[in-house]
């Protein structure tokens, strides 16, 4: 990988309070929110004895992802080829692929990062647990974010402009933060649609994030889920995606 690309790119990101804000800071800002009302701070027999503030940190982790690969990443490499960045490239020695290969690297970190002030502030300011099973949530989370990247990969594969990008980004965006358990975590869903929603990315990282932040190792079969959509979106991804 091209480290000026990089540094470049990582200086354009930082150009961009809206990105910042999403990604970084919006999905603590969220946790801080719900985790003020005191019915969050109180143990539920659904969530099988944890408080909601608990089962959050890891639904707000997986929003920082799902910001990053759904609506970040497919603007920002949809723009550069809408503006004709990625075709002048074709004539320097650097290759349009160490441009996306940076903006892959930068669209993770700021992600993780994100993941990691989620957790931070979930155990300072509400005593939230630190994950019991360290090496298994970094697996699980590194497999979540190669699958949102990936995805993200995709949707910029199918967009020839950034409004297409936009348009298909947020038809993608809410189902997946359904998945994720935003809106009603993944363990009080009904048995079916559960079974249903862990066969997703999301569903799969949350169930995987939830169970290793709880002292167990992953199920296998979670983060087999996530290993095949990121094997499926990717090539899906090298197919249909188009330099110019």
């Amino acid at each position: 990988m091209n480290t000026a690309v990089l540094r470049t790119e990582f200086r354009l990101f930082r150009r961009e309070p809206g990105a910042v804000f999403w990604i970084f800071l919006f999905p603590t800002l969220l946790l801080v929110v719900l985790g003020s009302i005191p019915s969050f701070r109180e143990a539920d027999k659904s969530l099988g004895g944890l408080r909601p503030v608990d089962a959050y940190v890891a639904i707000a982790v997986l929003i920082a992802l799902i910001m990053s690969g759904v609506q970040s990443l497919p603007q920002v490499l949809t723009g550069h080829r809408e503006r004709g960045i990625l075709r002048r490239m074709r004539l320097t020695p650097v290759r349009p692929s160490a441009l996306l290969s940076a903006q892959m690297v930068v669209q993770g970190t700021v992600a993780l990062a994100s993941a990691l002030l989620a957790l931070v502030v979930g155990r300072l300011a509400f005593d939230v647990t630190l994950p019991e099973q360290p090496a298994g949530y970094l697996l699980a989370l590194l497999l979540a974010t190669a699958s949102a990247l990936a995805l993200g990969s995709v949707v910029s594969a199918l967009s020839r402009t950034t409004k297409i990008a936009s348009a298909i980004g947020s038809a993608v965006f809410f189902p997946m933060m359904f998945c994720a358990g935003v809106w009603l975590p993944v363990q009080e869903m009904p048995h079916t649609l559960a079974r249903v929603v862990q066969l997703t990315p999301f569903g799969a990282a949350a169930r995987a994030l939830g169970e290793a932040a709880a002292g167990h190792w992953p199920g296998w079969q979670y983060l087999g889920v996530l290993a095949a959509w990121t094997v499926l979106l990717t090539a899906g991804a090298a197919r249909w995606f188009r330099w110019e």
